[in-house]
């Protein structure tokens, strides 16, 4: 029986673990748009990749499920977070993403069509959720007013703008007007997450330096929406303009790359992941919509970097793992005030 001094690892894994099956479907479905310039051993690439994401949110959610049963008040104390509660919506993104890599690979086109509706009811539901906390009552100078620009950090990109996922298949599951639904949500929200970050980090201070890797979940938005329009089958040109938008986002935030990721090891650093797999795939697909072999080549290049990226997340992931240094108490961060 576990100690009062000594936790169960279970207590402590959190809606953020979903961000590994985010970043391995992501790459999964980089693979398979890089069939055309790499032939079909890429494709069976994609094959293991989105079967390895699939087995681990099987895993996360039977995992999830049974802390829930042992650990309550864990999942209270995550919904109550301002920044863990909007980790919940990367369990119905994942979903998404399963159901998009099984279109893609022309795979239980059943069983894609049930996880698309439940992933985008459920991301809807989230996303009202969260957005209804931006409403409720607050005292002023109250811990709960702070904590509401606390909680503006990248991760609520993926609560609120996450909507824009629900195209990737939606429209091929012949959903096409609850996509679009979904993709006006994502994108009117995308540049108000963005005014609010700024706006947070000019009043409030930098977000917290554990937080520092997430900033590359700003790629994520530009690099769906131009995804989104490909499926929507806006002009190509239109679709350059959000990729030149992607392109500016990971110059800007990749120029401090070294110093986000110059600290220990921990979870945030799976925000790396899907931003850097949709912008390749983004890439590779609308380089072969323009007919342009540099763009294609460019995407290849990025294919090769996020395999590289998301295949040492994952191996430390299991070093640290095997450590016990993930499964644990986060550090307390303090917050820090303009000056």
């Amino acid at each position: 029986m576990t100690s009062p001094t000594s936790p169960a690892p279970l207590q402590f894994l959190h809606p953020g673990w979903f961000s590994l099956v985010m970043g391995l479907t992501g790459l999964a479905l980089a693979w398979q748009a890089a069939t055309p310039q790499l032939g079909d051993w890429a494709g069976g690439a994609a094959l293991a990749l989105g079967a390895l994401g699939t087995v681990v949110f099987v895993v996360l959610a039977l995992a999830s499920l049974w802390r829930v049963q042992l650990y309550p008040q864990a999942l209270a104390e995550d919904l109550r977070h301002p920044v863990r509660h909007a980790f919940v919506a990367a369990a119905p993104v994942s979903l998404l993403l399963v159901a998009t890599w099984l279109v893609a690979t022309d795979l239980a086109p059943a069983l894609a069509r049930g996880l698309w509706w439940v992933g985008a009811l459920g991301q809807l539901a989230v996303t009202v959720w969260v957005l209804g906390r931006w409403l409720a009552p607050t005292v002023a100078h109250a811990p709960d007013a702070q904590s509401l620009w606390n909680g503006v950090t990248p991760v609520l990109y993926i609560p609120v703008v996450g909507n824009v996922v629900a195209p990737l298949a939606g429209v091929a599951l012949g959903h096409p007007v609850w996509s679009a639904v979904h993709f006006g949500v994502g994108a009117f929200f995308w540049p108000v997450v963005f005014a609010l970050l700024v706006a947070r980090r000019l009043t409030h201070g930098p977000i917290p330096p554990r937080l520092h890797p997430t900033w590359f979940i700003s790629l994520a938005p530009a690099a769906v929406v131009g995804l989104c329009l490909l499926r929507f089958e806006a002009p190509p040109m239109a679709v350059a303009a959000v990729w030149g938008l992607g392109l500016f986002i990971l110059a800007w935030v990749g120029l401090h790359a070294r110093r986000f990721f110059a600290q220990p090891f921990a979870l945030p650093f799976w925000g790396v992941s899907f931003p850097l797999a949709a912008f390749t795939t983004l890439t590779l697909r609308l380089g072969s919509a323009l007919a342009l072999p540099a763009m294609q080549m460019a995407g290849v290049v990025l294919l090769a970097l996020a395999s590289v990226v998301i295949a040492a997340l994952l191996l430390a992931t299991v070093k640290g793992l095997r450590q016990g240094t993930l499964l644990a108490p986060e550090p307390v961060a303090p917050v820090v005030a303009a000056p």
